[in-house]
Parts: C-alpha cells; structure tokens; sequence
C-alpha cells in the first residue's frame, strides 16, 4: 500500500508538469523577453510554500546570470519595499490567486514603476487581473489526498521556474565557465579557478604515437587510454598531428584500408592546442566553440606536455587539486 501511494504522487505530480507543456504560449516568450533585457532585477514574491518555491527560483536564477531578489510580501509593507527600483520585474507566484498579502503589495509595486508577472493556477483570480502578463502553472489536483495541501501544484510552479531559467541561460549564452563567477566555492568552480597544468593528464597517460608509425599503432594507444584521441610526434617529442575518433569514422567512410595507412594519412595536421599555463575556463571555452573533448597541451614549441578531457574539467574520474 504504501508504495502504490508513494508511485502514485509522483504520477500525479508528473502529470501536472508534462499538462504545463500545452500552456506555453507567447506569454512565456514575452516574459523572457522582459526580464533578458531589463537593466533590473526579477523580484519573486510569494506566502508560504509558494514563498519557498520562490526562494528556490531566485537562487537558480541569481546562479545562471539573472539577477534576482526574493521578496516576502508581509515584510514589503514594512520597509523591505526599499530593495524594489524602478525597472525590475516583479513576479508574483500563487497557486490560488487570491493571497490577500501578495495582491494588496501590487499597487505599490506598480507605483514604482514595475512590469508585474503572475505564476498561477487560476486565471479569472484577482493576481492574474492584477498582473501585466499571467503564465498558467496550474494542475487537476494535488497529489494530496485531501486536496489541501500543496504538492502538485508547488512542484508544477517550479518546474515553470526552471523552464523560465534555463530559456535565459541560453538567451544570454550562458556558458559553464561562468560558474567561475558564480560558484566559486563549488568543485566545478574551483576547476575552473586552475590552470590546464594542475589538472592535464601526462607521462604514460599522454596518448602519443611516433611519427611515421601505421595506424594499428594508433588504434593500438586509443583503445588501450580509452580518450578517443592518440597525438603525432616526432622523435623530439614535438606535435605534428592528432588522430580522433572523427577521423578513422571519415576514413572508413571513405572505404579505405586504414590498417595499411601511416598515421599521417589519416591525422588531422595542426590541431588546437593550450599552454599548461591556460586558465582552465579558456580552455573550456575552446572546447565549447570547437564541440571537441580533448585538447593537447604544448609549451610554444609545440612540446607535448599533457592532454587535457573535458572529464577532467568535469570532475570525472582522476582529479587533483594543485597536484596534491
């Protein structure tokens, strides 16, 4: 019994976020819209636990480079209004629509001179006719078997948060080494903080292959340190060439005999590469303009002093902090 009542919340709820799917209409795109070229913040606002889901929206926003202020609407009245300006958005989240505190706040709100956005689940209420721009987040019912508390339709208003969030982090090009700016307690910002040299791979885990070796040769150190690459050099440890996966796809493509082939008849002369010295976030950065995973890294004389995987940036498997 008792896991038939658990499975059949989590129905519930999941049936409430997939029925939001349909009510993304061009609201949800102006509203976007609004708060990716206000100057201002996204002020949220709401009671209870739409007060709790509305902290979590703010936290997810501030992290992904749009500002935000939770706003409790009883201490607005008291003094907390002084942290709303001219030019943010306010967005007020309730599931009825009609919580006395948060309606009575929005005159006040306009005064000042903010759009007005309600997430909520009726949109004949008194918030949704209060509000400049009315973004559907209601459900059929709540997965509470009294109907009382809220659970689906919580779970519903966050979810709309994190449609909302993640729509910005790609209107703003948000890339993963912005998290250096905003998590730099996190183990990915930390990552981030380094340079290529604290955490490349070298000595034996370097796939290296001689110049002028075939390509079994090649095949050979792929398989065997499993990064999908293998680097050309020269006797003097010089880069003159990579070979990835990419390339023996393209060479079998082409119907040829790569077996019989020297490694130069199938690398790719050239490639990118990074200074031990590079910040680890530039080199993310390259690996994202260029959607490679694997980047030699050389000092100025085209050396091999490492490889660098973008699991190492990561965090997947192997890692160490300055070398320790």
């Amino acid at each position: 019994m008792i896991i038939e009542q658990a499975k059949e919340v989590l129905k519930i709820e999941a049936e409430g976020i997939l029925n939001l799917v349909d009510k993304i209409t061009d609201s949800f795109s102006q509203m976007v819209e609004w708060i990716y070229s206000t100057k201002g913040r996204v002020i949220i606002a709401g009671i209870g636990k739409s007060g709790l889901i509305a902290q979590k929206i703010v936290a997810t926003l501030n992290s992904t480079g749009t500002r935000a202020l939770f706003l409790h609407p009883v201490e607005a009245m008291h003094g907390d209004l002084g942290n709303v300006s001219k030019g943010d958005i306010f967005l007020a989240i309730s599931n009825s629509g009609e919580t006395e505190e948060l309606n009575v706040l929005i005159p006040n709100i306009r005064q000042i001179g903010c759009r007005v956005i309600a997430f909520t689940g009726k949109p004949n209420s008194t918030l949704a006719k209060l509000s400049d721009l009315f973004i559907d987040v209601g459900v059929e019912k709540e997965a509470c078997p009294l109907g009382m508390a809220p659970t689906a339709s919580t779970t519903a208003a966050l979810a709309m948060g994190d449609a909302l969030a993640v729509t910005l982090i790609n209107k703003r090009e948000f890339k993963l080494s912005d998290f250096k700016k905003f998590h730099p307690g996190g183990a990915l910002g930390q990552r981030l903080s380094l340079n290529v040299a604290d955490i490349m791979l070298t000595g034996g885990d370097v796939p290296t292959v001689a110049a002028g070796s075939s390509m079994p040769a090649a095949l050979a150190i792929i398989n065997q340190l499993k990064l999908g690459v293998a680097l050309i050099v020269t006797p003097a440890g010089r880069l003159t060439g990579i070979i990835t996966d990419g390339d023996i796809r393209r060479c079998v493509a082409q119907q040829k005999e790569i077996r019989s082939l020297p490694v130069e008849a199938v690398m790719t002369p050239t490639p990118l590469t990074v200074g031990p010295e590079t910040p680890v976030y530039d080199a993310l950065n390259l690996m994202e303009e260029y959607q490679i995973t694997v980047l030699p890294v050389t000092d100025e004389a085209k050396q091999v002093q490492g490889i660098l995987h973008l699991h190492d940036i990561l965090g997947k498997g192997a890692f160490k902090f300055n070398g320790s």
